[in-house]
């Protein structure tokens, strides 16, 4: 029987430098040109620990620009070269990985839609089996853990000591202020499961727009992420892809200098005390609230026993618009905002269905 990959012990490994490790380059790598300036400007910045550049790109539509392809890694070659920048590309197959690694590319990502199909992970995996290199694996399209995980796990187990995840934002089919939902409690459930992997922020393709880099990278350092991955182009307006997301050298040099970095811990008795005074706080609410959800349960599973001596169903849908409508607004009144309202309501709601159906088939 095989033995179980130990989630807690992967990726144990040191990053180039105290935080925030950073990778920046342009979307797409369009010409020998455009990369190798682009790299010249980050590369005076002394900011910049990775130089990255999409070679293949996976896109919507087949009309779309889909890279440059392996000539492509000939210019990042050339820039680790020039700038003695490491480099990095996306990876989407078995032939990807070897023509990178033939041309002496550092780091490997692997992006949302190829981590979200096992297949290809497997596939990937195989590629990289015996190889020393650092690989970065984004979050899946879709915001499903389990899938992230299992997508870290075959990379490890192909022998990887060097991986890190990259929280890049999940597809939302609805219009929403940024391009992708930020989700921000999955990438925190994944360092649940996996405490010490590296974990960076793509700010870029979460915001899907310029003006949102600087507070999107700001909550993922006051989150405690361990860098960022942000999209650089020389001149976005003339970017083949993703123009709306990327920025100058100048404008990632103003960004970068703006971020406040805060402490994980702190050496002051003071502060140690007080935090530790306001937590058993919240430990004692917390016990207050799965008390009256206890209680909330408790009253549930006596109606569904009135519902099943009358023979009626569980549903009531206009009962339960009722209490939605009427929970957003008070909630709204005590500074709680309509999205946790609404996730925390669903969760109780699903909870009392679940004991109102036990009660039903017993």
């Amino acid at each position: 029987m095989k033995q179980e990959l130990n989630l807690k012990e992967i990726s144990q490994w040191e990053l180039y430098k105290s935080r925030p490790l950073t990778i920046c380059g342009p979307c797409s790598a369009e010409s020998e040109q455009q990369v190798m300036e682009t790299a010249i400007e980050l590369a005076k910045l002394k900011k910049v620990d990775i130089f990255r550049a999409g070679i293949w790109k996976p896109r919507t539509r087949p009309n779309s620009f889909e890279g440059v392809g392996r000539e492509g890694l000939k210019w990042l070659r050339d820039v680790k070269k020039e700038t003695g920048m490491p480099t990095a590309v996306e990876v989407a197959n078995a032939s990807h990985v070897n023509d990178a690694l033939k041309f002496g590319v550092d780091v490997l990502w692997i992006g949302a839609r190829t981590s979200a199909n096992p297949f290809a992970m497997q596939e990937i995996a195989d590629a990289l089996n015996g190889v020393d290199s650092m690989v970065f694996i984004k979050n899946p399209v879709n915001p499903e853990l389990n899938l992230w995980i299992g997508a870290i796990e075959r990379v490890a187990k192909a022998g990887i000591n060097k991986i890190g995840a990259i929280h890049r934002g999940f597809s939302a089919y609805e219009h929403i202020q940024y391009r992708n939902q930020p989700k921000w409690l999955l990438p925190i459930e994944l360092k649940r499961a996996i405490p010490k992997i590296p974990l960076l922020c793509d700010p870029s393709h979460i915001g899907g727009a310029k003006e949102y880099l600087f507070e999107l990278s700001q909550k993922a350092m006051d989150l405690n992420y361990d860098g960022l991955m942000v999209e650089s182009h020389i001149n976005p307006e003339v970017a083949l892809s993703d123009r709306e997301q990327q920025i100058t050298p100048v404008q990632l040099n103003d960004l970068l200098n703006k971020l406040v970095l805060r402490d994980s811990v702190s050496n002051n008795l003071a502060f140690s005390d007080t935090l530790g005074e306001l937590r058993t706080q919240i430990d004692l609410y917390d016990s207050q609230l799965l008390e009256l959800i206890e209680q909330r349960m408790f009253v549930a599973k006596t109606i569904g026993k009135y519902k099943k001596e009358n023979n009626i169903t569980i549903l009531q849908s206009s009962r339960w618009e009722e209490v939605m409508q009427k929970a957003v607004l008070q909630g709204e009144l005590k500074g709680l905002s309509k999205e946790f309202i609404n996730s925390l309501y669903k969760a109780v709601h699903q909870e009392s269905i679940n004991h109102q159906n036990r009660v039903m088939n017993s």
